[in-house]
């Protein structure tokens, strides 16, 4: 077993079933500007990222002075539905047993801070976690600074540390900070490009995921009992 002191898990994909709203938003932002909506897979792609590198992705033929406007529209479309989703099931379950077992948990999301803030308070899990990061506030995945800034709040060395997401977003913000990954296949990113990242596992649903860390993942807590 490998022992770990925090565990960070991505929102969107990994704990919520948010995946196909936020490439609804995306489409309906999309026409809203005059553009054609992009594919599926690419509005996949981008979830993770934050919400300036996502439009820029999405809609590189925009002019730069109307991503403001193309950031409202998302937005608008997104929070209409949001409180209709749901987190996959067994996440409250995992969350709740790992607490129990001594992990700390927190949260490293593309989402917006009101929008984090609103679904941790929506689901009532803002007590889960430790420490949250966004991508208002800081640098987009895949770059580090969300694990670092995790890490050094939780006093938590990389070797320590462990990242669970379901994009390669995750995997390599992951690889950028040092820190382990594991890969969910059941939300935004397809399960071959996840797989070829290389993460210490790739997980087919939450209860696989539940079950993956009961077996192979102990705390300090754990180990000192």
């Amino acid at each position: 077993m490998k022992t770990f002191d925090l565990v960070v898990f991505d929102w969107d994909g990994t704990l919520m079933d948010s995946a196909a709203a936020i490439v609804h938003a995306i489409s309906a932002a999309s026409l809203d500007l005059g553009l054609a909506p992009p594919g599926e897979a690419r509005a996949r792609h981008v979830i993770g990222l934050g919400l300036n590198e996502a439009l820029r992705y999405i809609a590189p033929e925009l002019p730069p002075e109307h991503y403001p406007e193309m950031a409202k529209r998302y937005r608008q479309r997104y929070f209409a539905c949001q409180h209709e989703l749901t987190l996959f099931a067994g996440v409250e379950e995992m969350l709740a047993q790992l607490a129990e077992r001594g992990f700390q948990l927190a949260v490293a999301t593309g989402k917006s801070r009101r929008g984090l803030d609103e679904a941790l308070d929506h689901f009532n899990l803002r007590a889960c976690f430790q420490a949250t990061r966004c991508a208002d506030q800081c640098l987009s995945k895949p770059h580090p600074q969300m694990l670092l800034e995790l890490m050094r709040e939780r006093g938590v060395a990389p070797e320590r540390a462990l990242m669970i997401g379901d994009t390669t977003h995750d995997l390599e913000m992951a690889k950028n900070a040092n820190v382990a990954a594991i890969a969910v296949c059941y939300g935004a990113h397809p399960p071959s490009v996840l797989r070829a990242a290389a993460p210490l596992a790739c997980v087919d649903s939450v209860a696989e995921l539940h079950s993956w860390l009961e077996t192979n993942a102990q705390s300090v807590k754990s180990t000192a009992s």
